[in-house]
């Protein structure tokens, strides 16, 4: 082969292997959900072309620009000096600015154009040239990509255009990621707009915890409620619901599923005095039988009802986790009667019924509901979590609840945080 037709050959192998890149680029990153990962990803492919030691991502935030910070990186502006605010004088910012491509071969060219701090930045990094590409926006630059080496690099035309591509696979990743952050955003705040504050009960201690998923893009239809089943008459203990649940889902669905179906289980309770909380559930099936079939998911709901000696606790389970007694001596019981989960489209087995159970709690108990995010994780197998939660609860048993259920959570996390939403409602029936 003559040097003229080797030369040709490497030239097209490079524009193939750039093609493939952006094929690849633009098919990995159609499947991020946050801006780290986005981060992440044009990381790990551009490594493989271009060779950069340093990749970074530059964002707009509230009229200035913060860098996306990753601590999985070592050495990066960010995880050696914390620097997550970019100089408003700096390279990156001119690129922003000016929605224009900054390219940085010379060291003595930056201290003079940019300054000592730019300069620092540059060689803390070790780097010998560096780019800063600009991301375009539907409605302008949503913040800077930047490529770092530690050699000369300078670019040819063909790179240039690859970068520009980049960029703009790029810019629609964050915008993605924006959007979905917003949503996932306005839907925690709909679900904690929808757990309303616990009632102070005369002679119950209660408490309550939700913590959303670690996983940014997870919202859920978990729930707790508690109201009083009866007006008061003067200033004595009244009966009390109760009632966790989790309406199936991780979407704004599941989210408002979950508001329509707690408030029409607080109907069914007013619409049926004197009754259990079989019967509210049962008529909570009816009704969304006929208004809101969608509404799949599981359940714990009781009953309170003061006595002399303690209060009587009566509940059904609907397919959920089953509630967890701590006795007055420490030895924690679940509460494992239960019943199928809440399904209105799936018609019971003929002449069946939901159930209740019954028990009388005396003072110096613990009575916890959960939903399963307390005790699913992809490390640990369901009875190994059950088993840890009990001997938790058993050590526990006398803290503060609101610092108990902080601690709980913390606990059974095992370090990772909670892979789901996660809520809990204790009550304590106060010893002595």
């Amino acid at each position: 082969m003559t040097r003229d037709g080797h030369d040709r050959l490497v030239q097209a192998q490079a524009a193939l292997s750039r093609s493939e890149l952006l094929l690849r680029l633009a098919d990995d990153l159609a499947g991020t959900t946050s801006l780290l990962d986005v981060r992440r990803r044009v990381r790990r492919l551009m490594g493989s072309d271009l060779e950069p030691v340093y990749v970074g991502l530059v964002l707009a935030e509230d009229d200035r620009l913060r860098r996306v910070i990753d601590d999985e990186i070592p050495r990066t502006v960010e995880t050696l000096a914390r620097q997550y605010d970019v100089d408003p004088h700096g390279p990156t910012s001119e690129a922003f600015r000016r929605e224009r491509m900054v390219e940085l071969t010379d060291p003595a060219a930056l201290r003079d154009g940019y300054g000592d701090a730019a300069l620092a930045a540059f060689t803390d990094l070790g780097l010998k040239s560096a780019v800063c590409v600009p991301l375009p926006g539907v409605a302008g630059p949503v913040g800077v990509l930047v490529l770092g080496w530690d050699r000369p690099h300078p670019l040819d035309v063909e790179e240039r255009a690859v970068l520009l591509a980049v960029a703009g696979y790029t810019a629609r990743a964050v915008e993605r990621a924006h959007v979905l952050h917003q949503r996932v955003t306005v839907a925690h705040q709909l679900q904690r707009a929808m757990l309303t504050d616990l009632p102070p009960v005369p002679g119950l201690e209660v408490a309550a915890l939700y913590r959303p998923a670690m996983t940014a893009d997870l919202v859920g239809g978990d729930w707790y409620d508690a109201y009083f089943l009866d007006l008061p008459e003067g200033a004595g203990r009244r009966p009390l619901a109760v009632t966790v649940g989790d309406i199936t889902g991780h979407d704004m669905q599941a989210a408002t599923l979950m508001g329509q179906v707690r408030s029409m289980l607080r109907q069914a309770d007013v619409d049926h005095p004197g009754h259990g909380p079989a019967i509210s559930v049962t008529a909570l099936e009816h009704a969304c039988r006929l208004v809101l079939p969608q509404a799949t998911g599981s359940l714990v709901h009781g009953h309170l009802v003061p006595r002399p000696d303690g209060w009587e606790l009566t509940w059904t389970n609907a397919g959920h986790p089953p509630p967890i007694l701590v006795h007055p001596g420490g030895r924690a019981e679940e509460l494992t009667a239960h019943d199928l989960m809440l399904f209105p489209t799936l018609d019971p087995p003929e002449g069946s019924r939901r159930t209740e159970s019954t028990r009388l709690l005396p003072p110096g108990t613990l009575l916890v509901m959960f939903t399963d995010g307390l005790v699913e994780s992809p490390r640990v197998d369901l009875d190994t979590a059950t088993a840890h939660l009990l001997a938790a609860l058993s050590r526990r048993a006398g803290r503060p609840l609101p610092g108990l259920l902080e601690e709980l959570a913390d606990e059974m996390a095992v370090g990772e945080g909670n892979v789901d939403d996660i809520v809990v409602l204790a009550l304590r029936v106060p010893a002595g």
